[in-house]
């Protein structure tokens, strides 16, 4: 059996202290937690297939036909299975997804140490997973994997 893939890069642990200075008009904690990872290509990139992602969700869900859409779209209706059997696409489900908050290991402790977030930084996110089928396996792919397999395609 396949598992669901559920990918956290919006995740944000901190376990050191802060002992620089903030200027005036640095008072928005979003900036300050997003500001530590922003740069980087990959980060550039796992932001830019997030978007996207919701940006299909949107349209799928908006789609008269939602078949002709995901061929349009690119999403294979076949996969080849682990024992070469194909695996045919037979449910696309939406889920949304609140952060409450954050847990990353302590040091030393065998409790994780916890950040509940402050109400107006939870934010909603949806993933979507396509499911494929054969006699034999069931395999669940989320969407963000799916474009990730195609960025990387196109970088190669």
């Amino acid at each position: 059996m396949g598992h669901l893939h559920h990918d956290h890069d919006h995740d944000h642990h901190h376990d050191h202290d802060h002992h620089h200075h903030h200027g005036a008009g640095h008072n928005h904690p979003v900036d300050h937690l997003h500001s530590h990872v922003h740069g980087t290509p990959d980060r550039e990139r796992m932001d830019e297939i997030q978007a996207l992602a919701a940006s299909f969700i949107d349209a799928f869900r908006k789609a008269d036909d939602k078949t002709s859409y995901l061929r349009l779209s690119g999403i294979p209706f076949t996969r080849k299975g682990a024992d070469g059997l194909t695996l045919n696409l037979v449910d696309a489900s939406i889920v949304s997804n609140w952060q409450i908050g954050t847990a990353s290991p302590a040091f030393a402790s065998r409790e994780l140490v916890y950040m509940p977030f402050p109400g107006e930084m939870v934010s909603e996110r949806e993933n979507m997973t396509f499911t494929y089928v054969s006699l034999t396996e069931r395999d669940d792919v989320d969407l963000v994997t799916l474009l990730k397999a195609r960025f990387h395609s196109e970088e190669g």
